[in-house]
């Protein structure tokens, strides 16, 4: 237990010598982007996720069969345009992945605006949303949140991709089981769920509490911040900046 708490202050707030620099601690943040966000989605715009896109496929086909509370086209848009995000990230990963610091610093001043733009319209405009302002705000999170998983997988930080947690719960039990305990990356991987955890649980209990848009000014703030940490890098040239290492 000792050592898993170790691993995850180290994920929090890596040591200088940290192979991947400070990454893992702005991953960590990215993570609780994606809760707040989903939460926001989940709970604000008809059932739609804009960075799990497992749960919008099951979503699409269960309102296609039928089964009540879901938005066919909205779950559809959300897959649409996380993929454009995607293809985006990865445009921004060719001209600017051989520093990953520059690299994040970029891709999250992108998504930052993206977010910033929803938030305004979730201001702008009362909820329930208009299927014209739904539309928006779906097309601008799944852009957003598309950008985010892409950067993240080009980043390659082990266990912080950000927005999928099945791998990681998965990694925990599976690698302890053939490789023992000290493989399972507890420390690490509990980081990653937990701060997802913690981003929904708040963009819910604000949501419910009346406060719907709150949820994107949290995330948005949050990018502030990994811009912020991000910025400081991008004259490094330690070896965690090069893809490679």
């Amino acid at each position: 237990m000792i050592r898993a708490l170790q691993e995850a202050g180290r994920t929090i707030i890596p040591a200088r010598d940290d192979p991947h620099g400070p990454l893992p601690g702005l991953l960590v943040m990215l993570t609780v982007v994606t809760g707040l966000v989903d939460a926001f989605s989940y709970l604000d715009l008809r059932h739609v996720f804009v960075a799990n896109m497992t749960g919008n496929v099951v979503f699409l086909a269960f309102d296609l069969g039928g089964a009540p509370g879901f938005v066919w086209w909205a779950s559809a848009l959300a897959i649409v345009t996380f993929l454009i995000g995607a293809f985006a990230g990865g445009r921004i990963s060719r001209a600017y992945g051989q520093h990953r610091g520059r690299h994040l610093c970029i891709a999250a001043a992108v998504q930052a605006i993206l977010l910033l733009a929803a938030f305004s319209i979730s201001l702008a405009v009362n909820s329930p949303y208009t299927d014209r302002s739904l539309a928006v705000l779906v097309v601008l999170l799944g852009l957003g949140m598309g950008l985010q998983n892409a950067t993240a997988r080009s980043l390659a930080v082990p266990d912080l991709t950000t927005t999928v947690l099945t791998l990681t719960l998965t990694g925990i039990t599976s690698d302890s089981a053939a490789k023992g305990p000290p493989e399972s990356k507890l420390g690490r991987r509990s980081v990653s769920i937990a701060s997802m955890f913690a981003g929904a649980i708040v963009g819910a209990a604000l949501i419910e509490s009346n406060h719907p848009a709150w949820p994107l000014l949290i995330a948005t703030v949050i990018l502030a911040a990994v811009i912020a940490g991000s910025s400081g890098t991008l004259r490094s040239t330690e070896k965690w900046v090069n893809r490679s290492q």
